[in-house]
């Protein structure tokens, strides 16, 4: 169990004001609000712009702040709920779906069995990454979530391939028809159990896998235990109607806290999970960002076959990957935060081999944490690095990811 109070208020402080520069960008646009946005102001969200929307970069009370938001997400016994509201919801229908899919995205879209799902990646015509995208496959459509910021942009290039694709395939955006909640940590499992059908068997749904079930006696909604932190956990999708009644029912619960933006990023980037826009975007491939297990094994078909967007700049045409110049790493060691765009030199100083694309300051770890790029070369975990912060050059060094230990969950055998 991790102690709240073990983090000082000055580290605290520092990681706020972090989360709250990085999410709340000028934007020129209107802003669009979740169905829980009134409920987010009445408990205390202080909102942000992002990725278009109106939504909770952290809360203000006993438990708020990114620091204690934090940490009660890796508590035992404890759960966060995040409104994730502004991601992209998608249905495909038609007997051609999987056919098309897969010309869009990396994974094997045909070999799930309904109810099973996935981390893919949707490639361009150059090999690089458009989004990172979670589907699960069920009976008679296979259900897509793709990023708040890039969903527009998803389905733009989606409807490109669809004007010449000759199948039976139609693409239902569900637009803010369906609103989209995150429930994660170590209690998550436990808090949803109260508002799951009698005989609901969460011990034997595995981690990447979804269902179509009711909440607290509400219909349309759909639950896949999978999550942004390294932590065990589901993404919850209910009509927009009945959002705030299934937020308020799961916050009754004293071991589940409101949870910001803020924390999302701080935890995620903890368990060595990109965020698109900084980690990953469309001149990124996915051997270059160390995503080359979403195609599969050596042997895979995907590997053996291709067949997706942009294959033959990802892939050798015997499976293996093509050779890549650079590759994401995790970078530790630094005394402090190295924020995106610092620059990586080697260990004399005198040589650029990258640049970091995400930092902070860990809250479980209390040390500072970072993904970045480097020349392949420079790789491998345990070379020693030089960051350039505040134009001067501070010691570091490169190391396998995730940095906390991930405890997603498992079927008991």
């Amino acid at each position: 169990m991790i102690a709240l109070r073990s983090v000082s208020k000055a580290a605290s402080k520092r990681l706020s004001s972090t989360a709250i520069r990085t999410f709340a960008a000028a934007s020129d646009e209107p802003l669009v609000k979740t169905a829980l946005y009134d409920y987010h102001v009445e408990i205390g969200g202080d909102m942000v712009p992002f990725a278009g929307y109106e939504l909770p970069v952290l809360y203000k009370g006993e438990n708020g702040g990114v620091m204690k938001e934090h940490l009660w997400c890796r508590e035992e016994g404890k759960a966060s709920l995040f409104d994730v509201s502004h991601m992209g919801q998608i249905r495909w229908h038609g007997a051609d779906r999987t056919k098309f899919i897969e010309k869009m995205v990396v994974g094997d879209i045909e070999g799930l069995t309904p109810g099973n799902g996935l981390l893919s990646l949707v490639t361009n015509e150059n090999g690089g990454i458009l989004d990172d995208t979670v589907i699960t496959k069920y009976e008679d459509y296979v259900y897509m979530v793709v990023n708040g910021a890039t969903k527009h942009g998803d389905m733009a290039h989606f409807n490109k391939y669809l004007d010449d694709f000759d199948g039976d395939v139609t693409m239902e955006y569900l637009e803010d028809s369906m609103q989209l909640l995150a429930l994660q940590g170590p209690g998550a499992a436990t808090a949803i159990a109260k508002l799951l059908p009698d005989g609901f068997d969460l011990v034997n749904m595995a981690f990447m896998s979804g269902t179509e079930t009711t909440l607290d006696g509400i219909e349309g909604c759909r639950i896949t235990r999978c999550g942004y932190t390294g932590e065990d956990g589901f993404e919850i999708a209910m009509p927009a109607e009945s959002a705030v009644a299934i937020a308020q029912k799961l916050l009754s619960d004293p071991a589940v806290n409101p949870t910001g933006l803020g924390a999302r990023d701080s935890l995620r980037l903890e368990a060595g999970l990109c965020l698109y826009g900084n980690d990953l975007d469309e001149t990124t491939t996915p051997v270059e960002g160390v995503l080359g297990w979403t195609m599969g094994g050596p042997k895979g078909r995907r590997r053996l076959e291709g067949g997706f967007t942009g294959a033959d700049k990802i892939l050798k045409p015997d499976g293996k990957f093509q050779k890549v110049e650079r590759k994401r790493v995790g970078i530790a060691g630094m005394k402090a935060p190295a924020r995106d765009h610092t620059e990586i030199f080697d260990a004399t100083g005198e040589n650029k081999i990258g640049e970091i694309t995400s930092g902070t300051f860990s809250p479980s770890l209390k040390k500072p944490i970072a993904i970045g790029y480097v020349s392949t070369p420079n790789a491998k975990a345990g070379t020693e690095i030089m960051l350039k912060v505040r134009k001067k050059n501070g010691k570091a060094e490169v190391t396998k990811m995730p940095f906390v230990e991930s405890r997603y969950y498992r079927v008991p055998e």
